[in-house]
């Protein structure tokens, strides 16, 4: 496997080819976003062991709306079929996809239970249960250094299982070897990750910004709160377009300089 090092200009590239790519076809990523909160939603409605299947079907989800996005980057209509990519691609890697969502489960619930050193579970209790903490819990400084400390340890999680399901799907790597190479995709070209996030923040504070001087023009308080969900939502589809872009550029090694990506020793993975 070689890495493409990108440079940073290339992360306000990504965030312009997920909007360009999204509006060539909105309606159908519209409906496929729908599609992902619909199944996560029904899901994480199953009693006992709904948040673990929810955890266990994200990467498979997320490949299936980075299958649309190469669809519709090429031209093409992402029949809803697409999102269902990786559940198409044989046994072994229906397999190795659904272990990647039982990794990223354990690596969540144990950075969750780190936090609970700091304030006695209060986070955890909130997190766990699918709640946001309260303001009164935000001023509290213990509940405020295990919130940072979740931050912390989730950045680096997020960065192993960002390429990790386009590795098993369209590499056929091993779950393991898929997340550990992700990592070091994205630690390679952190610059121009760090400018994908930042334009994309800068997208949703400037559209909320724009929002909320309309609302005020308008003299409509109650404009924000029926405009700004679909907003956001259509923000988050371009945000998951995009996605696709970062995976092209960093493991497409017909140009551009290419480097070797260290493998880890045998026994490591």
């Amino acid at each position: 496997m070689k890495l493409k090092i990108v440079p940073a200009r290339m992360g306000l590239q990504w965030v312009k080819l997920g909007i360009r790519t999204f509006f060539r076809q909105p309606l159908a990523l519209s409906g496929l976003f729908l599609m992902f909160m619909v199944i996560t939603w029904a899901a994480g409605s199953v009693p006992v062991v709904g948040s673990a299947l929810v955890l266990a079907l994200l990467p498979a989800c997320t490949l299936g709306f980075m299958a649309a996005c190469k669809e519709a980057a090429t031209g093409n209509f992402p029949m809803p079929a697409v999102f269902f990519s990786a559940f198409r691609a044989g046994r072994q890697q229906v397999r190795a996809m659904l272990v990647l969502g039982v990794l990223y489960g354990l690596g969540l619930w144990m950075i969750t239970g780190i936090t609970a050193l700091f304030d006695n579970g209060a986070f955890m209790a909130r997190h766990l249960a699918g709640q946001m903490p309260t303001v009164e819990m935000v001023q509290d400084p213990a509940t405020k250094t295990a919130i940072l400390v979740f931050l912390a340890l989730q950045l680096p999680l997020s960065l192993m299982f960002w390429h990790a399901p386009a590795l098993v799907h369209w590499h056929h790597m091993p779950p393991l070897k898929s997340m550990f190479f992700s990592l070091v995709a994205c630690l390679r070209n952190f610059w121009a990750y760090a400018l994908f996030g930042l334009a994309w923040m800068g997208v949703a504070m400037g559209s909320l910004l724009f929002l909320v001087l309309l609302a005020s023009l308008v003299g409509s308080p109650q404009l924000l709160g029926v405009v700004l969900p679909p907003v956001l939502m259509l923000i988050a589809s371009m945000v998951l377009s995009s996605t696709y872009f970062t995976f092209r550029d960093c493991f497409d090694t017909s140009t551009g300089e290419t480097h070797d990506i260290p493998t880890p020793a045998p026994g490591a993975l």
